[in-house]
C-alpha cells in the first residue's frame, strides 16, 4: 500500500481550496507571435484555428501554438477582423520551419487572409519571404513605412504577406494541477481557470480546451520514453504506487500548460487561474491546488504559487 500524504507543511488554505507551498518548473523557449486577417472574423479564426492545430506539445508536435485572442479591425494592419496567434517551440530554427509550413499550409490557403508580424523587435525569420514563390513569379513587393511586403495572387486576389516577423527568448510549461473531488468538479474548475487565464495577454493554455489530463513526468522505465505518466497524480494508482501526492477523496486531476512571451506574462496567467478557483471555492469541487516540477533539474523558471500575483502576503 502507497503512503496517502496529509496536506503539506505551509500550505495556504483561502476559501477552503488548499493551496499548496511548491513551484511550478518551466524552460525557455523561443516564440513568435503572427496577425491573422479575413474578410470577417469567421475566416480568420478558421485559418487561425487550422494553423495551431496539432501543437499541444514539443514533445511530438514540433512546436506549441494557440490562439492568444481575436482581433477587432481597429487593431489589426489592414482594418479588418483577425486572430492574434502565437507560436513556441525548443530553438528558432525549428520555430521558422513550423511557422513556414504552418502559414503556407493553413493560412495562404484559406480564404481571404493576409499575415502580419505581430512583434516589433527580435530576430528576424522569414513569414512572406518564401512563401512569396508561390505566386510563380506573379509576385510583387511593396515597401510600407520600412517594412516589405509580398503580394501573391491567388484565385480570390492575392495573399498579403510582410516579409519577416520577429522570434524572442519565452517561457514554456507553466503550469497548475487541479485536484478534485470529480472529473465533473475537475472539468468546471479547470474551463472557469482557463478563461480566467486567457484575458492575460502573451500567454497560451495549448491543450485542447486549455486542459490536459495525461500530466507528465521526465523519464520512463522504457528507455525511448522521454516522457510517461505523472504517477503521482493518477487517482487509479492510489494503492499501488511507490508514493502518491492524492488522499483517498481525490478522484480526478487537471493539469493547466501555460506557454507565455515572458516570465511576467505566464506568472499573471497562473494567479488569474488560482484566483478563479479560490473564488469558486472548495464547495464547489476542486479541493487543492497544486504544481508540477523536477526539483528545480528541468528548468530555471519556478513559479511559487504562494507567491503569485494576487497571493502576496496570503501565505
Amino acid at each position: 500500500m502507497s503512503a496517502q500524504p496529509d496536506a503539506m507543511p505551509g500550505a495556504l488554505v483561502r476559501n477552503g481550496v488548499t493551496i499548496d507551498p511548491t513551484f511550478a518548473e518551466a524552460f525557455p523557449m523561443k516564440a513568435t507571435r503572427v496577425l491573422i486577417t479575413a474578410h470577417d472574423e469567421t475566416w480568420a479564426r478558421h485559418a487561425a484555428v487550422s494553423m495551431t492545430g496539432f501543437a499541444t506539445s514539443v514533445i511530438a508536435c514540433g512546436c506549441e501554438a494557440g490562439i492568444e485572442r481575436m482581433l477587432a479591425p481597429d487593431e489589426t494592419p489592414d482594418g479588418r477582423p483577425g486572430a492574434s496567434v502565437l507560436l513556441f517551440s525548443m530553438s528558432g530554427k525549428e520555430l521558422a520551419r513550423q511557422l513556414e509550413r504552418r502559414v503556407g499550409q493553413c493560412v495562404l490557403t484559406c480564404p481571404t487572409t493576409a499575415i502580419y508580424a505581430g512583434l516589433e523587435e527580435g530576430e528576424p525569420v522569414a513569414l512572406g519571404r518564401n512563401l512569396r514563390f508561390f505566386g510563380d513569379g506573379w509576385q510583387i513587393s511593396k515597401m510600407i513605412d520600412g517594412r516589405r511586403y509580398w503580394r501573391v495572387p491567388v484565385m480570390d486576389g492575392e495573399f498579403v504577406a510582410q516579409e519577416t516577423t520577429a522570434v524572442v527568448k519565452a517561457v514554456g510549461g507553466g503550469n497548475l494541477l487541479l485536484l478534485a473531488r470529480d472529473t465533473s468538479t475537475a472539468l468546471a474548475g479547470a474551463q472557469a481557470a482557463v478563461e480566467a487565464m486567457r484575458a492575460v495577454p502573451g500567454v497560451i493554455m495549448p491543450f485542447p480546451g486549455g486542459v490536459v489530463r495525461s500530466g507528465s513526468k521526465v523519464g520512463s522505465k522504457y528507455a525511448s520514453l522521454m516522457a510517461s505518466t505523472n504517477d503521482a497524480f493518477c487517482p487509479a494508482l492510489i494503492p499501488l504506487a511507490k508514493s502518491t501526492e492524492l488522499d483517498a477523496q481525490t478522484r480526478c486531476v487537471m493539469e493547466i500548460v501555460i506557454d507565455g512571451l515572458t516570465e511576467a506574462n505566464v506568472a499573471a496567467a497562473m494567479g488569474a487561474g488560482v484566483e478563479a478557483i479560490v473564488a469558486r471555492g472548495a464547495a464547489a469541487g476542486v479541493t487543492r491546488i497544486s504544481a508540477g516540477n523536477y526539483g528545480g533539474k528541468l528548468g530555471p523558471f519556478h513559479f511559487h504559487l504562494h507567491r503569485l500575483p494576487g497571493m502576496e502576503g496570503r501565505a
